[in-house]
């Protein structure tokens, strides 16, 4: 009995832990993405992103980026009285693409 509870408990443990990476795979994947296309040349950084839509955004609390290397958009994420907003922004140029 107690060796099919040890059996059981190693594969929970086991079956967690192999899901862990995989979503964390995709922002790595992003992250680097980015540093490489900051580094050819092909987008913006993200300070300089930044710099350009926080001041815009008044009175809204900055939550943070995240990157689609794909598509060169970054979407930065306020929070507004509770809710969040999303501003997807073309790396390329700074331009915001949509605010929702």
């Amino acid at each position: 009995m107690k060796k099919l509870l040890f059996l059981s408990l190693a594969i929970a443990v086991g079956l967690t832990g192999a899901t862990v990476p995989a979503c964390a795979m995709g922002r790595k994947d992003d992250q680097e993405g980015a540093r490489e296309q900051m580094r050819d040349g092909k987008v913006l950084s993200l300070r300089e992103i930044e710099s350009r839509i926080v001041p815009r955004m008044r009175g809204m609390e900055y939550l943070g980026p995240e990157y689609d290397h794909n598509a060169f958009v970054y979407r930065l994420k306020f929070i507004n009285a509770g809710r969040v907003i999303f501003v997807d922004v073309n790396a390329r140029t700074g331009d915001i693409l949509r605010q929702r």
